[in-house]
């Protein structure tokens, strides 16, 4: 097991299930730059002095990954999202965003598949790092996008989300690490700390905690989190799969240069 620096957990004020994609341990021997991509949870209870935070730090871009309807739902709806995220009712308040720090929104789901996402959800995948693989081979041009907008992204940090920062947030985390070369068990172990990461914030939002039916689905399948991540990580060759996707060479260069020391 690769053991990891309590540094890397970001406790700005607000902010949920967030932490540094930086210091973790290549196969080469060299570690990801700290600063450059953080992942996150939901932003709805970040105070101004998180924002200040997150600034002082280095954050320059924040990332939205969710789908419109999650962001700017209709009075009275809830989540209605397809995809493998937490079912977050809609937010009421929310401090805005710093002027200096500039928000993107990519949605990575694409929720106007409902038969992908039948399928995920009939075959009780979503929700839990088992629905990565058939997205990864479906939604290709949706992974694309996304790391294609996170290579062309200002200097400066950029901290991208969802709902709960685990699986649409994890996904694209280990796109980011196996991009890096980071050590497989390190992306397993990274994905994995969302478990306890998120209680707080499903208490802060009345809501279960969601650890306990994810782990009982995987178990299911014999498996437990960080096996979901080796086992998608154990055949992944995520250059040529993102070279396929569309993602040129110059942003595959430029965000291995932004992602390694």
């Amino acid at each position: 097991m690769v053991l990891m620096s309590d540094s890397r957990r970001i406790t700005w004020e607000g902010f949920f299930n967030t932490r540094d994609l930086g210091g973790l341990p290549t196969r080469h021997g060299r570690t990801t730059r700290p600063g450059i991509f953080i992942r996150s949870a939901d932003l709805r209870f970040v105070t101004a002095k998180g924002w200040r935070s997150a600034y002082e730090a280095g954050v320059r871009t924040v990332m939205d990954l969710r789908n419109p309807d999650e962001i700017r739902p209709t009075p009275g709806q809830g989540l209605t999202s397809q995809g493998g995220s937490a079912a977050f009712p809609a937010e009421s308040t929310r401090t805005p965003l710093p002027p200096e720090i500039k928000r993107l929104e990519v949605p990575l789901d694409d929720v106007e598949d409902l038969e992908f996402w039948k399928d995920i959800n009939h075959r009780r995948l979503n929700g839990t790092p088992l629905y990565f693989r058939p997205f990864l081979e479906h939604k290709t041009e949706r992974c694309a996008a996304v790391i294609t907008a996170l290579a062309q992204s200002d200097p400066g940090g950029v901290l991208f989300h969802c709902g709960a920062g685990r699986d649409r947030t994890g996904l694209v985390s280990l796109l980011l690490l196996s991009l890096a070369e980071v050590d497989a068990e390190a992306i397993a172990e990274d994905y994995a700390l969302s478990t306890s990461a998120l209680r707080p914030l499903f208490t802060a939002m009345g809501q279960d905690d969601q650890g306990p039916m994810i782990e009982s689905l995987l178990a299911d399948h014999g498996l437990t989190p960080r096996d979901s991540v080796l086992d998608v990580l154990k055949d992944l060759d995520v250059q040529a799969y993102l070279r396929k996707a569309g993602v040129t060479e110059e942003d595959l260069t430029r965000l291995r240069a932004r992602l390694l020391n």
